[in-house]
């Protein structure tokens, strides 16, 4: 794709910025790990912060039935204060800023040529509320279990990360055909 400018000559789209070194990502995903069990006292996690997002927007619409709830009354008046509501945002931001910095931002819908672009935002829409709605219920997320969990050799933990990796091969293996021609 060209980019036209002002005087509408065109030019060669911005290069990409290579990826960072996955090794080195992950061990600085490690040390952002140990600095919060060592500052926190807890783990990494995303899904608490969804729900308390949610609760702070029930909050604004119905504070009386939120406070009275079972599940988002036992937050209070101040959901959002709470660390990780801080990590997610950080998360959401930092990746834009980085995408945005690497020419890596632009929207589109990934796919393969036997799906269309509608089945696959249905699949990746239920896709994304069935793991949402079980995290909620397992009080916790991928990253929160994976991250987490295993970091301590918790035996759960490592055996649910086995499962996910099982989980995902043999989905793919049902899905697999809707990437091809």
């Amino acid at each position: 794709m060209l980019i036209m400018n002002a005087k509408k000559k065109a030019h060669a789209p911005m290069p990409q910025k290579a990826y960072l070194n996955p090794y080195y990502a992950g061990f600085m995903l490690g040390i952002t790990l140990l600095l919060s069990y060592l500052l926190l006292g807890t783990g990494l996690g995303a899904s608490s912060g969804v729900a308390r997002l949610g609760a702070a927007l029930e909050l604004t619409v119905a504070p009386v039935r939120t406070l009275a709830s079972d599940y988002f009354g036992l937050w209070g008046q101040t959901p959002l204060r709470y660390y990780l509501v801080y990590m997610l945002v950080g998360v959401f931001f930092g990746g834009l800023i980085s995408a945005l910095l690497a020419n890596r931002c632009k929207i589109t819908i990934e796919r393969g040529a036997a799906c269309a672009p509608e089945k696959r935002l249905l699949f990746a829409l239920t896709g994304g509320f069935l793991a949402g709605f079980a995290s909620r219920l397992a009080n916790g997320c991928t990253s929160g279990q994976a991250l987490s969990g295993s970091a301590v050799l918790l035996v759960g933990s490592l055996l649910f990360l086995i499962c996910i990796f099982v989980g995902g091969f043999a989905t793919a293996w049902f899905v697999r055909r809707q990437w091809d021609d």
